[in-house]
């Protein structure tokens, strides 16, 4: 209980102050912190990841900063792949799926270390605005693709949808990661519901001292998000990525060794 509300204190903190990176640590502290299989860690990384998207959005500024017919398109697109991606999960070895999230964890570091940059073009008018019309398709296909992550490993995406939302839109950094928000939310709750049937398994305790530390953590997180250099919060927090994606890789390939 008291790993579960340490690792809810950084997951808020991540998903408030960048909104993304907390989830991709979510699975890792469940599996190897509070000791739960795969199978029972994703669904309740889901429930904590939303709580926290949620929380992180719950101030007027963000709400306010929120492009809602990008957000809910992009949501809503990632729907049928948080499906398909829960289905894959479910016929994947443990070890398999463990490895496959150390690859993406150490991707998700590389990406927080390079940063982003904000677009004026893409789906800009010469005026400034944004052409949502002209960005659906581009839109939907990330949405999709973030949706696929979301079922398989239990993450929001937010790392995909921070960049994704700055370079297909040009959304400003602030902008982003409001919008990103409204997307980590809806990715997953549908990838919960395509986890129902591992609804028997949560442990109850750990689920509401997880999700409830990283929700109030985040709302705190993102009244204090502007006066805190982004870049060195996000520096940080891709070396603790990549030092648990090592620790990830490591142990994986030596199940699937001795298996």
């Amino acid at each position: 209980m008291i790993l579960a509300v340490v690792f809810g204190v950084v997951i808020g903190l991540s998903t408030g102050l960048l909104g993304a990176g907390g989830s991709i640590l979510a699975v890792p502290a469940l599996v190897y912190g509070v000791g739960q299989p795969m199978s029972t860690a994703v669904p309740t990384a889901l429930v904590v990841v939303a709580a926290s998207a949620i929380g992180g959005l719950c101030s007027r500024n963000r709400l306010q900063l929120v492009q809602w017919p990008v957000a809910l398109v992009f949501g809503v697109a990632g729907i049928p792949g948080a499906i398909g991606g829960a289905a894959l999960g479910r016929s994947l070895p443990q070890d398999w799926l463990l490895l496959g999230f150390a690859v993406l964890m150490t991707v998700v570091a590389v990406r927080m270390f390079r940063g982003g940059k904000e677009h004026s073009g893409a789906c800009r008018t010469p005026d400034g605005e944004i052409d949502h019309q002209r960005c659906l398709p581009r839109t939907a296909a990330a949405g999709s693709g973030v949706g696929v992550l979301t079922g398989l490993f239990g993450v929001g995406g937010g790392f995909v949808v921070v960049p994704a939302l700055s370079i297909l839109l040009g959304l400003t950094a602030p902008q982003a990661i409001a919008n990103s928000m409204v997307v980590i939310a809806i990715n997953s709750i549908s990838g919960l519901f395509a986890h129902a049937g591992a609804a028997a398994q949560l442990d109850i305790g750990v689920l509401l001292a997880f999700a409830a530390t990283a929700m109030l953590v985040s709302v705190a997180a993102a009244r204090f998000s502007e006066r805190l250099p982004a870049s060195t919060v996000r520096r940080a927090f891709a070396w603790a990525v990549l030092a648990v994606a090592a620790g990830v890789g490591i142990s994986s390939a030596i199940g699937l060794a001795t298996a």
